[in-house]
């Protein structure tokens, strides 16, 4: 198979759905829907297997800012066009700086809702949360609204800004036949076939880096507690 067929689409759908709905954490959320996707469409697991095999060779990620780096300054536009800058997220507390892939990647999606669970818990310890992705504001519009997401998601056009943090990767031509049933052209205003490695970035109130996850498998991402955890101590510390 190289697509996906309307049945199967569909079969993943509800995969989702009841991966989103379970008991657990985001991690076992995530496994869960990565298991039901490997049986719906094994040819994309086993190419998703050979990319993150081939990221990990060539140390994908692994240069991106580290605790104790200085964390790059941005200037983004969010879903309204707005620029947002770190320096002004930082103003009020330690800020989460997420990377996410794109409004159509369900590991994305089970993130952002996930964090939007435990947006109580960050907000009243003064930190905030801010997600970065490729796509045109169109489609960051899509994410905030399908996942009830308060805090701003900007459009990082061209990767620019994750390719400054060395954290943009080419798909290559496996991966981009068997997701060409996503129209990613439209998404990102381009056909670079681009991605972030997805990645959370812990900020002080300083502008350094406290904590980082980053892993070159997007099938995983930074577990709800760590991210408290990171948060509070980025708290007492500023």
């Amino acid at each position: 198979m190289t697509s996906l067929s309307p049945a199967d689409a569909e079969r993943l759908r509800s995969a989702f759905q009841r991966c989103r709905d379970m008991d657990g954490t985001l991690n076992e959320q995530l496994r869960a829907y990565a298991d039901a996707s490997r049986e719906v469409f094994p040819a994309y697991g086993e190419a998703v297997d050979r990319l993150v095999a081939r990221l990990n060779g060539n140390g994908g990620g692994e240069t991106a800012p580290r605790p104790g780096d200085a964390m790059p300054p941005f200037m983004l536009p969010d879903e309204n066009g707005r620029l947002v800058t770190l320096t002004g997220l930082l103003e009020n507390g330690p800020v989460a700086v997420m990377f996410l892939r794109g409004h159509w990647c369900p590991y994305c999606r089970l993130n952002v809702r996930a964090v939007v669970q435990a947006l109580d818990r960050i907000e009243a310890m003064g930190s905030r949360v801010v997600a970065i992705m490729p796509e045109t504001q169109e489609y960051t519009k899509q994410l905030k609204a399908d996942s009830g997401a308060p805090f701003p998601v900007l459009t990082d056009l061209d990767n620019g800004y994750a390719l400054s943090l060395n954290l943009a990767i080419w798909l290559g031509a496996e991966i981009q036949s068997l997701l060409s049933y996503q129209d990613m052209a439209k998404f990102h205003g381009n056909d670079g076939w681009m991605l972030p490695i997805p990645a959370v970035f812990v900020v002080g109130r300083d502008g350094i880096v406290k904590a980082r996850f980053v892993d070159p498998d997007f099938r995983k991402r930074m577990e709800i507690d760590d991210l408290l955890a990171a948060l509070e101590s980025a708290g007492r510390e500023s």
